[in-house]
Formats: C-alpha cells, sequence, structure tokens
C-alpha cells in the first residue's frame, strides 16, 4: 500500500476508496493526446482494470503531445493501444491491462463497455463521442467527455438517470470546426483536460456523487478564459436520454470509407481479415516498399500514398483525403 499512500492521506478516497478503485474497471477510448494522459492517471491511482482501446499507430508528429510514446515506438511503428499497455505495465504491474487494436463501432460498442464503470473519452471526432455517449446511456455507465484543439479544451461528466447527455448539450454531429490539422494544438491544453477527466473518474469510482462537477467547463489557456455552464436537465426528446430513447447511434450502419478527423487520411474496411505476410508478398511485387511489425503492415505506394493494413480487416490510406482516390488505391492493391 506504499505505492498509494499519498492518496489514501486523501480524505475524500481514503482507505476504502483505494479499494473501490482496485476494484473498479475503466475504458478508455483513444490513446492518443488525452488517451495516454488518463491511462497514466488511471495505473498510477490503482484501478484494477484498464480497457485501452485504439485503431492507430505511433507516428513522429504523435510525440509532442502523447505522453505514453518516445522514439522507438514511433519508429516500430506500434499500434498506440500496444504500446501504451507495454509502458503502463512499467509504471504499474498490479493494474490488468487490455489492450485492444479496433476501431469502435455500432457492432462491438456494447462488448467493449461490458463490465466497466466508466467510460473515458480520449477521442477526437463526434461520430465516436455520439456513439459512446449513446451506447453508455443505454448500458447506465457515466461517460466523461474531453476535447482539446489550439489552447482551447472543454470536458464534462454525463451520468445517466442523473445528468443530460452530450447530445442534449451539442445537438447531432457538428458540421466542420477547427481541428488538430487545421489549427494546431499544445500539450499543455491536453493535459489539463484529461487531468478534469481524471478527477471526475475517480469521484466517480469512489463513489463520492456529492463533489462531481455537474458543468461543462470550457477554457482557453493562452488567453486566460475560463467558462462554466450547469448542465440543462435532460430534454425530454433527446434521442439518448429523453423520455423514449432510440439510441440512433446504435443503428448506424459502419460506413465503407471514412475520412479520419483532422488527418489527411482515410479509414477503409474491407469486412474481411487481412493475412499480412501474404499481402507484404502482393504490395513489394506491385513496386510498394513495404514494412511489417506484428501488429500491423505498412506500404509507401508508387504513387507516394501510403497504405496500412491491420489484420482486421482495417485499412488506412494516407496522403489523401478524397475519398474516392482512397477507395481506388486500395481496390487497385488490396482488392475488393
Amino acid at each position: 500500500m506504499d505505492r498509494y499512500s499519498r492518496q489514501t492521506r486523501f480524505a475524500p478516497i481514503g482507505e476504502a476508496g483505494q479499494a473501490r478503485l482496485g476494484r473498479s474497471a475503466v475504458l478508455i477510448v483513444g490513446m492518443g493526446a488525452l488517451g495516454t494522459v488518463l491511462a497514466n492517471h488511471m495505473a498510477r491511482a490503482g484501478v484494477g482494470l484498464i480497457r485501452l482501446v485504439d485503431r492507430d499507430y505511433v507516428e513522429w508528429s504523435n510525440l509532442q503531445r502523447q505522453m505514453l510514446f518516445d522514439e522507438d515506438d514511433a519508429r516500430a511503428g506500434l499500434p498506440k493501444a500496444v504500446a501504451a499497455e507495454r509502458k503502463l505495465m512499467r509504471i504499474n504491474s498490479e493494474v490488468r491491462y487490455e489492450a485492444i487494436v479496433a476501431d469502435v463501432t455500432a457492432a462491438n460498442a456494447a462488448e467493449l463497455v461490458r463490465g466497466v464503470d466508466a467510460v473515458l473519452d480520449g477521442t477526437d471526432n463526434f461520430r465516436t463521442r455520439l456513439l459512446l455517449n449513446d451506447i453508455c446511456f443505454r448500458s447506465g455507465i457515466p461517460y466523461v467527455y474531453g476535447g482539446a484543439v489550439g489552447a482551447q479544451g472543454m470536458t464534462a461528466a454525463f451520468v445517466p438517470g442523473e445528468t443530460s447527455c452530450l447530445r442534449c448539450l451539442f445537438g447531432s454531429e457538428p458540421d466542420g470546426g477547427a481541428t488538430c490539422e487545421t489549427v494546431g494544438v499544445i500539450s499543455p491544453v491536453v493535459d489539463i483536460v484529461a487531468s478534469y477527466q481524471a478527477a471526475e473518474a475517480l469521484k466517480i469510482l469512489v463513489g463520492d456523487a456529492a463533489s462531481r462537477r455537474r458543468s461543462l467547463l470550457t477554457f482557453e489557456i493562452w488567453k486566460n478564459q475560463w467558462y462554466d455552464v450547469r448542465l440543462a436537465p435532460p430534454r425530454p426528446d433527446c434521442p439518448a436520454c429523453g423520455e423514449n430513447p432510440t439510441y440512433p447511434a446504435l443503428s448506424a450502419g459502419d460506413e465503407e470509407a471514412t475520412t479520419l478527423c483532422g488527418r489527411e487520411t482515410v479509414q477503409v474496411r474491407a469486412g474481411r481479415p487481412f493475412a499480412l505476410d501474404a499481402m507484404a508478398g502482393r504490395l513489394a511485387a506491385a513496386g510498394a516498399r513495404v514494412e511489417t511489425n506484428p501488429y500491423l503492415l505498412r506500404a509507401t505506394l508508387p504513387e507516394g500514398e501510403r497504405l496500412v493494413l491491420f489484420p482486421d480487416g482495417r485499412a488506412l490510406v494516407q496522403g489523401t483525403t478524397d475519398l474516392s482516390r482512397a477507395k481506388t488505391l486500395f481496390d487497385r492493391y488490396v482488392g475488393g
């Protein structure tokens, strides 16, 4: 217990709260800037099970703000969930980790949240956030939202049966808006957002409902602006937390091709698993420069774009945001 001695001396947690943390489980979706900070806090706090889900791999541009990764991870192109798990095991080996390299979809959302006490948002797009919101409210699981871009951050904790939800706050998926790709992001704002999220998660996990913040906190740390807006009651007509919920994100079909938010990348779903060894030979024969590791295949195509294949049947076409162009390259080198 020496590991948690300073935490148990904090009266709102104490030894009873520490024991509850050890019996708790969280799902962190997205092992990017927010997710790595969240995972670091949850691991050091002694949360019993931390499930890490991310669809991407470590790149050099991640190292400026994604705290669990280093140059070796980027050089090896490790999946973020795997790289994060390896670091966290060296931070706290008493915690149980589940690293899942996958996209969160309507088809797998229920299984991913099974058995967890809170879902922590480390994502970068509202489509996934609305999906998490809907599965959490259908399952009765608290959802701790966070977002950061530029020097601006925002965060709120949505608790089914007690607060309104993300849909009440923002409606459907916003059109456009700033992204880290268009306006950048500084790492201090990421740390602040994720630390607020982690604090609310700890309150939820130890059962201190009276101390939870029931508001949307937004701030801009470069211009020193802070706003705190109390969450309104659930809207009666809200499709996730209203009187007759339909949870629309859970019934929406998964798109075959999707442009990833803030990146020059299109994700394409093949609908079948990939045998990476066979694909490596096929792509090399077609003139691509191929690199592989046990988790993925990266190929620089003769046209200049890069193709990344995962065993679960996902492909990233990097170097374009044009869906037609991405599908053409995918069909040319991978096949329909």
